[in-house]
């Protein structure tokens, strides 16, 4: 397991339909309806070589967001085709698509699946964002 630490933005929309993204960056644009959390310690590359190795094995990924009290688990697949080697972003997509940002695809839940209570507290600038990211 492997936990990543990120700040909540007051333009958190979570609102796109396919992925997720975490981001390294501080701000979120007017388009940027997949971030749900900025300021991120980790981009993919900052990934150990083992949690790296596990996904591209293929198995399965849990990721578990945590801000206050509330928290939302995706579980999604690795596939040998992640190259995780982005500077700055993790995204999780529904689809098979893969580039350097993708941590996992076939996702079971992205941006505009999360409860609207839970993208509430991602809007606060003060949040903190506890990402685990766990190779089952």
């Amino acid at each position: 397991m492997e936990t990543i630490l990120a700040r909540g933005h007051p333009q958190i929309k979570a609102r796109h339909s396919t992925t997720l993204m975490i981001t390294k960056d501080r701000v979120v644009g007017p388009r940027g309806d997949c971030v749900v959390a900025v300021g991120a310690d980790k981009g993919a590359r900052d990934l150990t070589e083992t949690l790296k190795r596990a996904i591209r094995a293929g198995h399965k990924v849990r990721v578990t967001l945590k801000v206050g009290d509330i928290a939302e688990v995706i579980h999604g697949l690795g596939h040998p085709a992640l190259a995780l080697k982005h500077p700055t972003d993790l995204v999780i997509r529904k689809s098979r698509f893969t580039c350097g940002r993708t941590l996992a695809i076939e996702a079971d839940k992205v941006a505009c699946d999360l409860s609207r209570t839970f993208v509430a507290g991602l809007r606060d600038p003060a949040a903190e964002i506890q990402i685990s990211v766990e190779v089952l």
